[in-house]
């Protein structure tokens, strides 16, 4: 028995896998040489999702299974010695794909719950590999596949966070906009508490958009809970992670972290830690919302719509800017430090915030707290709405031709406008920001134009020092 099509390792093993599940099964392994032909032939295969398939095709080529009954159904599935079907990874798009095509699918059972998130599939559950045979001779007929209960699962709540009214306030904003953030301040002062607390804030995710985080999920091989599909994701990796695992890639190209965060949250602590390069590949999916992994032997685009919050210490201390003057970093130091940032990248974050550190009194657990993330909530969803209305996309996705539509303004602010992008020698791209950033604070304020104090809040979170200019914003 040979595999042929550019099998890998768990593919090619899939012989003595096949032959002893079929053995097992009480049935005739046909001795004789046997071709397993994986089409394309150009494209590699992995993984033991094509062990069942294998297997039907030995039985109904050898007559011991009808060849009719195959017809408009697809198998996937990992076969065990004894003949036991095991759960694999991909089988949400394939589900989806096969309602497309319109045809049935079987999957293993441990499978079932995550095929049952497409609706519009026609999908059942087998254990081993004899019901998969009986019910292709007719003799059984296979459970459909059952969708869990969704869980919804309590994220930490804005409540928590004292005091950081400002902070608070960008993060609402960020939220209600679709709008990446930048977080600027001394150790231990709430970046990430708040960071933490954003996928909170935004809208439920549509079914089509939790479907494609779920399929991303379910290929990259990290595992979906079927249970949670609806959340939207949050990933947080660790500043130490390569560029391949931040936005995919590897021999035979697979999604990264950015992909992973699709339609959800990416949080990148400690921002000038990471290494440039693994950065500075991050400029395109941030307009785009894709990234195009390129290989010798093939490219893939996958999506890579996220949300990306960030966090970072002003100097390589932490304490420059402090009130307490404990900062004994050199000017020098802190350029470096400041400088591992590339101004193309900052460009491409809308709000620049600084989040100084509290006073002790407002961390007193008797201190009042704020609002609760299902008051903010309610905020943001009511200003999504309206944006969705008039463009059908957030405002930190609008092009130029949307901009010109649904920000103009009036003539003093114009001139305001153009005053703060020479003072601070902003780019274009920068002013283009401060206009999406207002049309949102409009949006949350329910005004139909954007006014001179909304556009004067937009204008406040841009930080100039980043951009090469060392005067103060």
């Amino acid at each position: 028995m040979s595999l042929v099509g550019l099998p890998e390792a768990a593919v090619r093993e899939a012989k003595d896998r096949v032959r002893a599940a079929i053995q097992c099964a009480q049935f005739e392994f046909p001795q004789r040489r046997i071709t397993v032909n994986l089409a394309p032939a150009d494209l590699p295969k992995d993984g033991g999702r094509f062990d069942l398939p294998i297997a039907l095709g030995i039985l109904a080529a050898s007559g011991q299974i009808p060849l009719d009954a195959l017809g408009g159904c697809e198998f996937i599935g990992e076969l065990g010695l004894t003949g036991e079907l095991r759960a694999i990874d991909g089988v949400l798009p394939a589900a989806l794909a096969a309602a497309d095509a319109g045809r049935r699918l079987v999957v293993p059972a441990g499978n079932g719950a995550e095929a049952a998130l497409a609706s519009r599939a026609e999908a059942s559950t087998a254990r081993t590999l004899l019901e998969v045979c009986a019910m292709l001779q007719g003799r059984k007929t296979l459970p459909a596949a059952v969708a869990l209960p969704v869980r919804t699962a309590t994220g930490p709540d804005l409540a928590e966070v004292r005091g950081q009214a400002q902070a608070r306030r960008a993060l609402e904003i960020a939220a209600a906009g679709a709008h990446h953030l930048l977080m600027v301040g001394p150790p231990g002062c709430g970046k990430t508490l708040l960071a933490s607390r954003l996928p909170g804030l935004l809208p439920a995710a549509s079914e089509e958009e939790a479907l494609e985080s779920a399929a991303i999920a379910s290929v990259s091989g990290r595992g979906l809970d079927p249970a949670r599909w609806r959340e939207r994701p949050y990933r947080a990796p660790h500043h130490t992670a390569s560029p391949v695992a931040l936005v995919g890639g590897g021999a035979q190209p697979r999604p990264g972290e950015i992909s992973l965060a699709h339609h959800g949250v990416l949080f990148l602590d400690e921002l000038p830690e990471w290494s440039r390069q693994a950065l500075e590949v991050l400029r395109e999916p941030l307009e785009s919302g894709t990234v195009t992994v390129s290989r010798a032997a093939r490219s893939a685009e996958f999506p890579a719509r996220f949300q990306l919050v960030a966090a970072m210490n002003p100097c390589p201390c932490g304490w420059a800017g402090d009130s307490s003057g404990r900062c004994r970093c050199s000017s020098d130091a802190i350029a470096r430090y400041r400088g591992r940032l590339s101004g193309p990248l900052l460009d491409r974050i809308d709000l620049h915030l600084d989040v100084p550190r509290l006073p002790s009194a407002q961390l007193r657990p008797d201190a009042p707290a704020g609002e609760s993330s299902s008051q903010v909530q309610a905020r943001v969803v009511a200003a999504r709405a309206r944006q969705i209305a008039r463009s059908g996309m957030p405002n930190a996705q609008l092009g130029p031709a949307a901009l010109a539509a649904h920000c103009r303004l009036a003539e003093a602010d114009q001139a305001l406008l153009e005053r703060a992008v020479d003072a601070l020698q902003l780019t274009a791209r920068s002013m283009h920001r401060i206009l999406r950033v207002a049309r949102t604070i409009a949006d949350l304020a329910g005004a139909e134009a954007i006014a001179s104090a909304h556009l004067a809040e937009a204008i406040g979170y841009r930080r100039v020092e980043f951009q090469g200019d060392s005067r103060a914003a």
